[in-house]
């Protein structure tokens, strides 16, 4: 994505590419498409969790690549939430990929590429000022919530929610804080599986050389409607 200054004060347009990385950049490529797809899929869930009460930066789409967003001071935590082992939980842990978890787990990734997004603990977070107790509170409250709701969102179209990516912000409002929900929502930080076939039809695509990238993100939008 590429962001630029929005056109009233307090916002950012957020611009969809079609360019595609994996494993901290060090995979590229390019898949037509992708950024109008990724832009009405993340447009799509955004207004449905406003809907929900969940608090987004999200404002309306402007067309088929951007959308106007809240501007947000941006917390450098990746809060990764996980229903089904798969990725990198599979491969650190032994655990074979598709195995169901018994709730959903939540983990925390430093952003960073030069260091290559490390896991962090609360601790971390905590000690070296990236966020504050209550931040982490609100974030995995937020967080559990999309994902219930994501969870049977999804499940009605047909697909499994194995697991997802999301970043929050600190959006200031006179002197009040909140934070909400930023960045994006799509088959770029989601994993979705086919619920009878288990196809996958997200980035693990690209990232596995299984072809048809453009397809799944289709067929993602497509049965969302």
């Amino acid at each position: 994505k590429v962001l630029f200054e929005g056109p009233e004060p307090g916002t950012i347009v957020q611009y969809f590419k079609d360019d595609a990385t994996a494993f901290n950049n060090q995979k590229k490529g390019v898949i037509s498409g992708k950024g109008v797809l990724n832009n009405r899929i993340s447009e799509y869930l955004m207004t449905r969790l406003t809907e929900i009460g969940i608090p987004t930066h999200f404002i309306r789409a402007l067309n088929m690549r951007e959308q106007l967003v809240r501007q947000v001071e941006i917390i450098p935590i990746e809060v990764v939430v996980r229903n089904v082992a798969a990725g990198s939980m599979s491969k650190r842990l032994g655990i074979p990929e598709g195995t169901p978890l018994p709730r959903a787990i939540i983990e925390y990734y430093y952003k960073n590429d030069e260091l290559g997004d490390p896991m962090v603990s609360e601790e971390h977070i905590t000690a070296f000022g990236w966020a504050s107790t209550q931040d982490i509170d609100d974030m995995i409250h937020l967080t559990l919530r999309v994902n219930d709701y994501l969870l049977g969102l999804f499940l009605g179209v047909g697909l499994k929610l194995v697991d997802f990516k999301l970043e929050f912000g600190r959006l200031w409002d006179e002197e009040e804080m909140r934070i909400v929900l930023a960045d994006e929502i799509s088959p770029d930080n989601c994993r979705l599986w086919d619920v009878k076939s288990n196809m996958k039809l997200d980035k693990d695509r690209f990232r596995q050389d299984l072809g048809g990238v453009q397809e799944a993100y289709q067929e993602v939008a497509r049965r969302l409607g």
